[in-house]
């Protein structure tokens, strides 16, 4: 693996203590939350079928189990990622709708300012009792004094299409990791995504040229991570 692209098989919460404070440009991360979906036993599976019901009142045992939920929280997370961060630095931070309350004073708790709260339009959606979800949020923090964005012409709605064949449940569009590195970042400086996945950030890292720091717990994806570095660096076309 190219010594400036990093990636660690671990938890993050015990790999990112190896990261010297102030250390990070950017950090540009999915991480794991609550997520509900797909039919039910009860009332609500008497209702139309092929809906996603993500509802609060929903019981996951009973759901159809599509998503393996991380229990971790994001308060454990979180302060380690505002420590190893630079003054003037950026933090984006993936997360749905339930759950951006919660995230909102986590950040706020750690230190974090929120600059913006970001859209990202995916082109595609389920159908839905309580509106058909074709959207998902980002959170634009900063650390300390407010730098700003390279293409100041950004507009707070993003339109990138949805992965067709995903390699992680998931999984986001190279393109859309692309725009937040190269808005908040300058080529040579170094990304830090604590839970890699399949490693998209990464490779938008490569397409980019800036160094990639990332840790991922799950060995299936961390191999799947490598593979796609691998081709990436060989100059192989890897993503959508």
């Amino acid at each position: 693996m190219n010594e400036q692209i990093k990636l660690l098989k671990g938890d993050c919460l015990e790999l990112m203590k190896d990261i010297p404070d102030n250390s990070i440009d950017l950090i540009v991360t999915d991480p794991p939350y609550k997520l509900v979906a797909g039919g039910v036993t009860g009332k609500l599976s008497k209702r139309i079928t092929g809906v996603c019901l993500d509802h609060n009142s929903i019981d996951t045992k009973n759901g159809n189990g599509n998503f393996k939920i991380n229990n971790i929280k994001f308060s454990e997370w979180l302060p380690d990622c505002y420590r190893v961060l630079k003054d003037g630095g950026h933090c984006y931070i993936m997360v749905n709708d339930r759950n951006m309350q919660q995230l909102l004073n986590e950040t706020e708790t750690s230190g974090f300012k929120l600059l913006n709260i970001l859209v990202w339009n995916k082109n595609n959606a389920m159908p839905n009792h309580w509106y058909m979800k074709n959207a998902e949020f980002i959170l634009f923090l900063r650390k300390g004094i407010a730098k700003y964005i390279n293409n100041q012409g950004s507009k707070q709605c993003m339109y990138f299409n949805n992965i067709k064949s995903k390699l992680h449940p998931t999984e986001k569009p190279v393109e859309l990791m692309s725009n937040f590195i190269e808005n908040s970042t300058k080529i040579g400086d170094t990304v830090l995504d604590p839970f890699m996945g399949s490693g998209t950030t990464a490779i938008a890292c490569i397409n980019t040229g800036r160094n990639f720091i990332g840790f991922e717990l799950d060995k299936h994806y961390c191999d799947i991570a490598n593979e796609r570095i691998r081709k990436a660096l060989a100059g192989k076309e890897v993503g959508e």
